[in-house]
């Protein structure tokens, strides 16, 4: 399944969405086929969130992929609480998700290991330590920002901008209107340009 798409020739977003809610209600029941099939779909979604949410390093010991698939393994045991109907399926998998990257990054906050996977056997062809440096920074630096607009602000973002999805499916995911979308993410775009010029230089 693909992420969200700005164009949507012929309801593509409308039938994807009613084929989740189908499977979702049969796996809430304990469909096996139907639970496979559900956890296919949204895999690449979960994935892409959380990889816009968490960057492409390793938060404490958990990394985009390893928090995606406990998203995964979370919405299984949600599941059977799934009421097919009250919200879109899609805003079920990311409230999950979002509640599993917040714990992500609590237990990084109080874990202070530094692990690696062993010493190397040739010299390291990538990025010297100075330009990593710079870049995680950066990331860090894009991370931190994020945190200080409001939440409902970072969700637009991911969901808009990261993921790709129109302002009717975000509106859908968040339970919200496609104006209310597009005015949140003109007003997290301005608080993160204010944000960025109130930063003291050097």
């Amino acid at each position: 399944m693909r992420a969200g798409r700005r164009d949507d020739p012929g309801g593509e977003a409308a039938r994807r969405d009613a084929e989740l809610d189908r499977l979702a209600a049969a796996a809430a029941t304990g469909d096996r086929g139907s639970v496979s099939r559900l956890l296919e779909l949204v895999r690449q979604p979960v994935l892409g969130y959380c990889r816009a949410r968490m960057g492409s390093r390793a938060v404490g010991l958990q990394t985009a992929e390893d928090v995606a698939q406990d998203v995964l393994l979370a919405l299984c045991g949600a599941l059977p609480r799934y009421r097919s109907g009250e919200k879109p399926v899609m805003a079920f998998v990311f409230g999950i998700a979002s509640n599993k990257v917040v714990d992500a990054f609590r237990v990084a906050g109080r874990d202070r290991s530094d692990p690696t996977d062993g010493m190397p056997d040739e010299a390291d062809g990538g990025p010297g330590p100075e330009l990593r440096a710079v870049l995680g920074s950066q990331v860090d630096e894009l991370r931190t920002l994020l945190g200080e607009i409001p939440e409902n602000y970072r969700e637009v973002l991911v969901l808009r901008v990261a993921l790709h999805y129109s302002a009717e499916e975000t509106a859908q995911i968040m339970g919200s209107s496609a104006g209310a979308v597009r005015v949140m993410q003109h007003r997290a775009m301005a608080k993160l340009r204010k944000l960025i010029a109130d930063r003291p230089v050097g």
